[in-house]
């Protein structure tokens, strides 16, 4: 029995999240379908992040226990020439410890968020994107992520239904980005995230940015360990995963 990891990228708008459901196409899905045709085994993949639907990644990580001894690389060529849509891209196999785990061995993960802050829409963005029309307030926006920088209770931006057993997470940077094309980037980075943290700190900060609340309500939101002390989750569309860290 061995152990591989998986290095991931796909577009999230026709998955209905990453784990499997019912009903509706996920990446777990079509990973343990598209390995099973390859090794003739069924598999359980473990993902780094349970991701919504609809939300993105550029480096997902995934793992799962085989008996298989198909070499990595001919692993990556086989998924590669099963998985024909396009939107799911396996960039990298390997073979790694027999106790890695892709969730439980993550120390830390990198989300991008980007705002498309115009009043002209983009044909070519509108997948990848939160259109915000209504001019931000960058200052405000930047004062109140500052707040949440540190070790906190992140409740107030937790869904319900998340499995986490402790709602106390690290944040280590939360930055705003100014691009050249009108697109302003939101990255978060911590020890790990809840369900639904980091769209719910991004529409927080947006309502900030729009002057519904001040930056200096913030604290006051987090110590509040309320979900509705926060603001709106942000669309799932303007949300990618760009990379997990481990030891």
């Amino acid at each position: 029995m061995r152990t591989v990891r998986l290095t991931l990228a796909h577009d999230g708008t026709d998955f209905f999240g990453w784990q499997v459901q019912s009903v509706g196409r996920t990446v777990q899905g079509e990973l343990e379908a598209a390995l099973e045709k390859i090794t003739g085994e069924r598999v359980r993949i473990a993902g780094a992040g349970r991701t919504d639907s609809g939300v993105h990644a550029l480096g997902q990580v995934a793992s799962f226990r085989t008996t298989s001894v198909i070499p990595s690389d001919k692993l990556r060529l086989g998924l590669e020439s099963v998985l024909t849509t396009g939107d799911l891209v396996v960039l990298g196999v390997a073979d790694v410890p027999e106790d890695f785990h892709a969730r439980h061995s993550a120390r830390g993960k990198l989300y991008r968020y980007q705002v498309l802050n115009s009043r002209l829409r983009s044909p070519f963005l509108r997948r990848y994107t939160w259109q915000v029309r209504a001019k931000l307030d960058r200052t405000q926006m930047r004062e109140a992520a500052a707040a949440l920088l540190g070790t906190h209770d992140f409740s107030s931006f937790r869904l319900a239904g998340c499995d986490a057993r402790t709602p106390v997470r690290e944040m280590h940077r939360l930055e705003l980005i100014e691009r050249d094309d009108g697109v302003l980037w939101i990255e978060l980075e911590a020890s790990a995230f809840l369900r639904g943290m980091a769209r719910a700190i991004v529409g927080t900060l947006v309502e900030i940015g729009r002057g519904r609340s001040p930056a200096s309500d913030m604290p006051a939101i987090v110590t509040a360990c309320d979900r509705g002390a926060a603001g709106r989750s942000a669309p799932a569309c303007g949300l990618t995963l760009v990379r997990v860290d481990y030891e």
